[in-house]
């Protein structure tokens, strides 16, 4: 591995460990709930985050270049909630861009088993072709759209390898039952993602600590964070599981600390 991929890896997973806050969903389905305001929404999570993935659009407009995190920029598109098919997209961002933004890394989604599952590794086989001459990682989104059925470990597998095997460096899935399958077969660091937004707290915390017990590196969440009634209680719950290996019970209390201590402040 270069100096410059490796100096960019270890920005992105300081430890070999790593928090994303991804911030890139109005790209399909606009404004979205407590998203309204991306740069308002991510400023008071940055002490807790790694880096943050979002488009080139709201980098540009909400966050600010002086004391922003490093940046995983999402370069695919081109499909929405309101089409046919949300597997239909291709690259949006030149590398030409990429650079100039200053991006630690790219990210894309592919779409494994879909109608275009083709264009979708071909968007990824041409973004690590391109990527690598300047030495910048890529992240696939094993993708599953609206086939919420489709999180289950054989599946998210072999998404994951296919994109390992076609140059990520880094891959980002869902949480699944029997993690580790998905992990031991995936011979690049996988990080995990969301997903819809859990009924509580706890249940995050819960799942976050099982899939890095069974291989994960690392986490890539942002609905299940700043959708909560209190974002930054478990913002600063999540880092204690991912960096300090904090028990669920441990990053629990953490999250009713800093709940009671925001809610205090407020008051």
């Amino acid at each position: 591995m270069d100096w410059g991929m490796k100096n960019r890896l270890s920005q992105l997973m300081p430890g070999g460990r790593c928090f994303f806050m991804p911030i890139d969903h109005g790209y399909f389905q606009g404004p979205t709930r407590c998203l309204e305001k991306p740069g308002e929404t991510v400023e008071p999570l940055l002490p807790y985050a790694d880096a943050i993935f979002c488009t080139r659009g709201v980098l540009r407009a909400a966050i600010d270049p002086l004391s922003s995190k490093p940046i995983v920029l999402r370069v695919s598109g081109c499909s929405s909630v309101v089409g046919k098919d949300l597997a239909n997209e291709e690259l949006t961002t030149s590398i030409t861009e990429i650079i100039r933004l200053n991006a630690s890394a790219a990210g894309l989604s592919v779409f494994i088993g879909t109608d275009y599952e083709k264009e979708s590794l071909k968007n990824l086989s041409t973004l690590v072709n391109e990527c690598e001459d300047y030495g910048i990682p890529v992240m696939a989104v094993t993708a599953v759209g609206r086939e919420l059925e489709k999180r289950e470990a054989r599946y998210l597998a072999l998404a994951c390898r296919i994109a390992a095997e076609l140059g990520a460096r880094v891959v980002k899935t869902y949480w699944c039952e029997d993690f580790e399958k998905v992990a031991c077969g995936c011979p690049v660091p996988v990080i995990m993602a969301g997903g819809p937004r859990c009924e509580t707290e706890l249940e995050v915390l819960e799942f976050v600590h099982d899939g890095l017990q069974k291989g994960a590196v690392g986490i890539n969440l942002g609905r299940n964070v700043w959708q909560s009634p209190h974002p930054v209680a478990i913002a600063k719950a999540l880092r204690a599981i991912v960096h300090d290996n904090a028990s669920v019970k441990q990053a629990h209390e953490i999250f009713k600390a800093t709940k009671k201590t925001k809610s205090t402040a407020k008051a």
